[in-house]
């Protein structure tokens, strides 16, 4: 066994997973799993830069998780930044302060190397389910962007990983698009300082329009309708199944696996669309700090599953967090 720290910094959220890893048997053991909404990307797609404030959110976070790895004893770390960090002028600031906390540079992946992480923890689950068809398109819904990979289930044996042939065999094509629920919220859906909320119609045709060419683009790339199964990741996705649902509190045994109907996905985005900040704050499954992204999050689901022909989405909480941990081996 070795013991590994994952963490999985994206536009809207930072992640760790630190977990036992055994790369004999294909075992990955959580030991502790957690999340904090620190809105790094926060105005990366106005200025081009990231904040000084979402800057500072995002080193305590790091300054906390750095004392639950050292806690835990974990061996090795791998620490991935995604969308709002590839993004950004100053993101050389960026890597400075997660160095001198972590003791590790982040690593600012491309889109397609976050796409094949997002599917191996998506898919490693999925090998053999008897309820799974494939091919599996795997969507992970971001802050700033969203990955499209389509391919078979992750191959068994636990050596099969990123970047090894018997991982590149099983994903056909993936691309990465620049549509994300914190990008759409802060492109459309801001007017200066003031949030429109809820949404006017034209406001939400213009994220339409801009999922709808962002689908356009990653349909060069991956051919979406062939898949037979739709597997959505990561909190906007997680968020509107825990609606669904009817959970009173977050539940992620639950939400894992869960099936959940686009008739059910419409019914959930129609309503978020409609609501007030106040309201959706009211929901009680509906963390703080996705209040005023959710609604642009769902309406990215909702398009994609349109898109897909997909009747239905297969929600996992496995994703590109256990995608890193398993390329630590």
């Amino acid at each position: 066994m070795t013991r590994v720290a994952a963490i999985d910094c994206g536009t809207n959220s930072i992640r760790l997973l630190v977990a036992d890893l055994d790369p004999e048997t294909g075992e990955l053991k959580d030991l502790d799993r957690r999340m904090q909404i620190v809105r790094l990307g926060q105005g990366v797609d106005r200025t081009g830069r990231l904040a000084p404030e979402a800057l500072e959110r995002t080193f305590a976070a790091c300054r906390e998780y750095a004392a639950v790895i050292k806690s835990l004893g974990a061996e090795r770390i791998r620490f991935v930044a995604t969308s709002a960090s590839r993004d950004a002028e100053n993101r050389a600031d960026f890597v400075r302060g997660v160095v001198d906390i972590l003791g590790v540079e982040p690593e600012v992946i491309s889109g397609d190397q976050e796409a094949e992480f997002s599917f191996t923890g998506a898919t490693k689950e999925l090998t053999g389910h008897p309820h799974i068809e494939l091919p599996c398109l795997v969507v992970d819904i971001g802050g700033g962007s969203t990955e499209f990979v389509l391919g078979e289930a992750h191959p068994s044996p636990a050596t099969a990983l990123p970047g090894d042939a018997a991982h590149r065999s099983s994903v056909r094509a993936a691309r990465s698009v620049d549509v994300g629920c914190v990008r759409m919220t802060e492109r459309h859906l801001h007017h200066g300082q003031e949030i429109i909320d809820p949404p006017t119609a034209d406001r939400i045709a213009a994220i339409k329009a801009d999922v709808t060419a962002a689908l356009d683009r990653a349909e060069e790339v991956v051919p979406l309708t062939e898949a037979a199964t739709l597997v959505g990741l990561a909190g906007s996705v997680t968020t509107v199944a825990a609606i669904a649902l009817g959970l009173e509190q977050y539940d992620s045994a639950a939400i894992h696996h869960s099936r959940i109907s686009l008739a059910a996905v419409r019914e959930v985005t129609e309503r978020l669309l409609a609501s007030t900040h106040a309201e959706r704050a009211a929901i009680p499954v509906l963390h703080p700090g996705r209040v005023d992204v959710i609604a642009a999050g769902a309406l990215v689901l909702l398009s994609v599953m349109e898109r897909v022909g997909a009747q239905e989405v297969v929600v996992s909480e496995h994703d590109i967090l256990d995608g890193i941990a398993w390329s630590i081996a």
